[in-house]
C-alpha cells in the first residue's frame, strides 16, 4: 500500500524517499490535498518483458538497404 506523502515533504527528503523506494515501499505524492504523482520500485521483470518484446518486434522488420557508403562517408 502507497503511503501519502506531500509535495513539500517529497522535496525536503528526496533522498530518504528513494532510498525508501529502493527497498520496497511506494509513496502517493499529495499537492494540496489531492494526488498527482506516484513514486514506486521498478518492477525489473516487467522492464526485462519489455525489453524483450522491443527486441522481437525490432528483429522481426524488414532489413532495408541504405545505399553504398564507407565509414569515410560519415566523417566528411
Amino acid at each position: 500500500m502507497d503511503r501519502a506523502i506531500s509535495a513539500s515533504e517529497a522535496n525536503q527528503h528526496f533522498s530518504e524517499l528513494l532510498r525508501d523506494v529502493s527497498e520496497g515501499q511506494s509513496f502517493t505524492v499529495m499537492s494540496r490535498g489531492r494526488p498527482v504523482a506516484r513514486v514506486l520500485p521498478v518492477d525489473r521483470d516487467q522492464e526485462r518483458r519489455s525489453v524483450d518484446r522491443l527486441l522481437k518486434f525490432v528483429t522481426s522488420l524488414p532489413v532495408r538497404h541504405s545505399g553504398n557508403w564507407s565509414r569515410d562517408d560519415l566523417y566528411e
